[in-house]
């Protein structure tokens, strides 16, 4: 019987850790907020700071196979240089990264999409 009560105590507990893990608060983007270079958001994307938006890929990432550099939603044949380290993000780029952000926890039991998707190669961001 006292084997019974533990297991109970413990099937309630692991219940309450799910239950209350969906309980934090959305991540908050703004206008007002600087971010750094590749900083990343789940969903989001990478911030590309001196295109001031996020993209599907960190900054000056190479791709072999293309043998290109990806930066601001484009790929070039050299990595893009610029002082700018940290900007803030334009009104766009902010209401685009919140409508895209996978990492904000719906409450309850858990989900059923945890994947991340960005299709093939040739998705190159936000902008059009």
């Amino acid at each position: 019987m006292k084997r019974s009560e533990h297991i109970r105590l413990f099937l309630l507990g692991g219940i309450s850790a799910a239950a209350f893990s969906g309980c934090r608060p959305a991540p908050s983007i703004s206008t007002g907020d600087a971010y750094t270079n590749d900083f990343y958001l789940p969903g989001a994307g990478y911030y590309h700071a001196p295109f001031r938006s996020w993209y599907a890929l960190p900054y000056n990432h190479f791709d072999p196979r293309k043998n290109l550099y990806f930066y601001g939603g484009q790929w070039g044949p050299l990595p893009f240089s610029s002082t700018t380290n940290i900007s803030f993000p334009t009104p766009e780029a902010v209401q685009l990264a919140q409508a895209s952000l996978t990492d904000i926890s719906r409450g309850g039991f858990g989900g059923f999409s945890s994947g991340h998707y960005w299709g093939g190669s040739s998705w190159s961001g936000f902008h059009s």
